[in-house]
């Protein structure tokens, strides 16, 4: 899937921060790319729910 390792994603991660960001900042980032990877990942597994199914979920 990936060529990096999870150390190496994250590591450049950090550094495409600005300098003035915060250590929240960092986990924050770090956590959005690791739903990313497990979403993609979930699709490329065929682990979908479909458009017409979450609707009735968010609904009910």
């Amino acid at each position: 899937m990936h060529s990096h390792s999870g150390k190496q994603r994250a590591l450049e991660a950090l550094q495409k921060l600005p300098d003035d960001a915060t250590l929240e900042d960092a986990i924050e980032r770090l956590c959005f790319l690791a739903k990313v990877e497990e979403g993609l990942r979930q699709s490329e597994a065929g682990e979908l729910v479909p458009h017409e199914e979450m609707k009735k979920q968010f609904l009910a």
